[in-house]
């Protein structure tokens, strides 16, 4: 699996399990692990008490501090090692999308074109659905104390702003995971299979459910 996948990205809503899947495969691969790190963000926990007030401040944030973590993709001698990321930077104006106002998305999209490092494209992105339902759930079951009041009907226009973001998604082979029955971080044969069919993709573009 490392000699086919050098780069792989991880995405999905909160609540999708995109961190632990990262992980998990980093482990398997002796990969280096990208991961998000919400919890320097000083903005996240005021964004979830007052979006209107606190969504530029929380996108900026995370925006320099993905540009950060993919800077050492740019370089030449990047892949020594396999990358397992948890998240897409291509991905990243759609949170701006969904809580900015005109004016701010408007400087944010400056922002953006004007930072995005040219990092290559993952060789794979694993994209991790579920129900708004499901997301909620699990989210109040891992209780990360910013995470408390994010709100039902935010966790389902984000769930249905990442199904319309990889719907049209092509910029690299896609194979879209239904995580409902799937536990990937507590029963082993879940994640084995998931593994199995990684290493099984054919075609650009797949669809994996269990059950």
């Amino acid at each position: 699996m490392a000699a086919r996948y050098r780069y792989i990205a991880v995405e999905g809503p909160i609540g999708a399990g995109k961190t632990s899947l990262a992980r998990r495969l980093a482990e398997r691969l002796e990969a280096e692990a990208v991961l998000e790190q919400p919890g320097e963000n000083p903005f996240l926990a005021r964004f979830y008490q007052d979006m209107t007030r606190y969504a530029l401040p929380t996108q900026l944030f995370f925006l320099f501090q993905r540009v950060r973590q993919l800077e050492p993709l740019v370089q030449a001698d990047l892949f020594g090692r396999p990358v397992i990321a948890d998240f897409l930077i291509d991905k990243d104006p759609l949170f701006a999308r969904a809580t900015l106002s005109a004016d701010e998305l408007v400087l944010y999209q400056k922002i953006y074109d004007a930072v995005r490092p040219r990092s290559p494209e993952p060789e794979l992105v694993i994209y991790l659905q579920a129900r708004p339902a499901t997301l909620i759930e699990r989210v109040r079951r891992r209780a990360a104390g910013y995470e408390r009041a994010v709100g039902e009907d935010y966790l389902a226009l984000l769930a249905e702003s990442y199904a319309r973001f990889f719907h049209h998604y092509a910029a690299a082979p896609l194979l879209i995971v239904n995580s409902e029955n799937l536990n990937f971080v507590a029963r082993d044969a879940d994640f084995d299979l998931l593994v199995e069919r990684i290493l099984a993709m054919k075609s650009r573009r797949e669809f994996f459910s269990l059950g």
